[in-house]
């Protein structure tokens, strides 16, 4: 469906004051999608149908993003998307559940992943995880490739880049993230860019950056929660894409005791956008082969 009809058919909730807005539907194992910097939920929606046949979805709007609220003065960080998320399926009555993870929703997944084993180590109850997927984000920030966009946005001159930013610019500066043969039409382009202005997003849009530096600071903390995990992780890859692309599942391969891995020749940064029914197959092949283990 097209962007509008994703916020008609989305609920909301309150995080902090401020109304956040979300998808749910399905029925099944909860299954959390987060997305991606810089755009919203609605990146799910060519998986949406397949997934929603076999889980019941839960994908928020990051407050700063999308449709939900984007207010000027907060401090917007990983760790806060953290307690949104919690507070969401803490107030759906969802106890445990699966994520699949995208770019800026990696990290989230991350910080989700280390809670999850702080409260294992403490003996302490909370919100199960029972596996996580990610698809292309910056899980290492020695292996993440920041576009200039992102340099300059992070710069001093960051409040002057996202007044001066227009939807030429960005159409440009997306499209170089995909696979050559799968870039974005014309019209997808122009939705992103209308969800990123919605609520006076453009405003905002050097704040939200402030993630790539978090990354450097909880590095251990986040890598160490990947790489002493008990629950089944997978990572499906898009090796095109040129920000975390084939060097960083080089890295994960490294880095994680027995990855499980999956490349999609071709694509770039957005598999689930550039080729939905690969990210499909290949995440329920991960769900099947760890439950059969079970």
């Amino acid at each position: 469906m097209d962007a509008a009809s994703w916020k008609d058919a989305g609920k909301y909730f309150k995080h902090k004051g401020h109304s956040i807005f979300y998808r749910i539907d399905g029925a099944g194992p909860a299954l959390l999608l987060l997305h991606g910097f810089p755009t919203s939920s609605w990146d799910f929606d060519l998986v949406w149908g397949d997934l929603a046949a076999r889980s019941l979805l839960v994908a928020p709007d990051f407050i700063g993003y999308g449709y939900s609220d984007k207010p000027h003065e907060y401090e917007y960080s990983i760790l806060d998307q953290a307690d949104l998320v919690e507070g969401l399926l803490a107030e759906l009555r969802i106890a445990e559940v699966r994520i699949l993870a995208h770019d800026y929703g990696v990290s989230v997944a991350q910080e989700l992943l280390a809670r999850f084993r702080d409260r294992k180590r403490d003996r302490k109850k909370g919100l199960e995880l029972i596996s996580v997927c990610f698809l292309n984000g910056g899980l290492f920030p020695e292996s993440h490739k920041p576009r200039l966009i992102q340099k300059l946005l992070l710069s001093p001159l960051g409040r002057f880049v996202s007044l001066f930013l227009n939807e030429g610019s960005f159409s440009r500066a997306f499209s170089e993230i995909f696979g050559p043969q799968t870039r974005p039409k014309p019209e997808d382009l122009e939705q992103f860019w209308q969800l990123i202005q919605y609520n006076k997003g453009k405003e905002i849009y050097y704040k939200l950056i402030g993630y790539l530096p978090e990354r450097e600071k909880y590095r251990e903390r986040w890598v160490n929660a990947m790489m002493n995990s008990r629950i089944p992780l997978r990572l499906i890859n898009g090796p095109e894409d040129p920000v975390s692309g084939l060097h960083m599942a080089e890295t994960y391969k490294k880095l994680i005791q027995h990855p499980d891995v999956v490349l999609l020749p071709g694509i770039g940064h957005y598999p689930q956008v550039e080729d939905p029914a690969s990210v499909v197959k290949a995440y329920f092949e991960f769900v099947d082969h760890k439950q059969e283990e079970d």
